[in-house]
C-alpha cells in the first residue's frame, strides 16, 4: 500500500508528552510516511519546528489560530516570518476564523487572518485555513486577497457540499478528517463524494476528532488510514488510490519532493 500523508496534526500537544517519541517513530510501520504539524500559537509553532528537525517524516506549519489571536502582537508577525525560513516549514497555519467559540473578538480574528495571509505572501508559502461558522467572512477575505495566495487548504472541512465550489474556485484543496467516519456523518460524506480527487487531502487533526471506531480516545497520525479507508468506501475506489492521490496532493501543495 502507498504511504499516507497526515496533512494536519498537533503532535506538540501535551497529550503526547508521555509517548510522543514512540508514536512518531512507529508511524512508518503503520503506513504513515509524512505528517504536517500545524502551529496554533507561537509556542506550538516553535515546537513543531523542533519536531521537524528531529524527525525526517515530520514537517511544520507556523501560525496563530483564531482562538489565540486575541493575545497576538505585531512583533509576532516578525517572529513567524523568521520561523518560516526554517528548512522544513512548508506553510503558514493554522489561521482563519472561528465564530463558533468566539474565543477572540471577531474584528481581531479578521485582522490577524489578513495579517497572516500577508505574511504567507511575503514568504511565498501556502496557507492552512480554519473556518468554523464563518463561511462568508472566510470566503470574502480569501477572495479579496486572492492575488496574495500561494495555494492553500481548508483544514478539516466542515462546510456543505454546496459551499465546496466556493473554495475550489479559488484553487484551494479540501482536507477531510475523522468526522467523515462518524456514524451520523452527513455533510462530510457528501463532500467526500464530490470533492475532485486532485484537490483532496486527508488529516487527523490529532489529538482531536478521532475516527470511528476509536472515537472518544486520543487521536494520533496512525489513524489517518481510517479516514482514507472511509473515503475509499464512499467513492468505491481502491484504498491504494486514495493513499497515493492524497499523498501526491499534499506533497504538491506543500512543495515537498516525492519519496525516492
Amino acid at each position: 500500500m502507498n504511504m499516507l500523508f497526515d496533512s494536519h496534526a498537533h503532535l506538540d500537544d501535551k497529550r503526547f508528552d508521555k509517548d510522543r517519541k514512540e508514536i512518531i517513530e512507529g508511524l512508518i510501520s503503520r503506513g504513515v510516511g509524512r505528517v504536517l504539524n500545524a502551529g496554533a500559537d507561537m509556542k506550538s509553532s516553535l515546537a513543531g519546528i523542533e519536531l521537524a528537525k528531529e524527525y525526517s517524516h515530520i514537517y511544520a506549519a507556523v501560525g496563530v489560530h483564531p482562538h489565540d489571536v486575541k493575545t497576538m502582537e505585531d512583533c509576532h508577525l516578525n517572529e513567524l516570518e523568521n520561523m518560516s525560513k526554517e528548512k522544513k516549514v512548508v506553510a503558514i497555519g493554522e489561521i482563519g476564523l472561528d465564530f463558533y467559540y468566539d474565543n477572540s473578538p471577531r474584528d481581531v480574528q479578521r485582522e490577524r487572518f489578513i495579517d497572516q495571509i500577508d505574511l504567507a505572501d511575503r514568504v511565498g508559502l501556502p496557507i492552512i485555513v480554519h473556518n468554523r461558522d464563518a463561511h462568508k467572512d472566510t470566503l470574502d477575505i480569501l477572495r479579496d486577497n486572492r492575488h496574495k495566495l500561494h495555494g492553500g487548504v481548508m483544514h478539516c472541512y466542515s462546510g456543505s457540499a454546496e459551499m465546496l465550489k466556493d473554495f475550489l474556485d479559488i484553487g484551494f484543496y479540501i482536507s477531510l478528517g475523522g468526522p467523515v467516519t462518524f456514524k451520523n456523518a452527513r455533510k462530510p460524506v457528501e463532500v467526500a463524494k464530490q470533492v475532485p480527487l486532485d484537490k483532496l487531502l486527508i488529516e487527523t487533526d490529532c489529538p482531536y476528532l478521532t475516527p470511528h471506531p476509536f472515537r472518544g480516545k486520543r487521536n494520533d497520525p496512525g489513524y489517518v488510514g481510517l479516514v482514507a479507508e472511509k473515503i475509499a468506501k464512499i467513492r468505491d475506489i481502491p484504498l491504494e488510490k486514495i493513499a497515493r492521490v492524497t499523498f501526491e496532493n499534499a506533497s504538491k501543495l506543500f512543495r515537498i519532493r516525492p519519496i525516492q
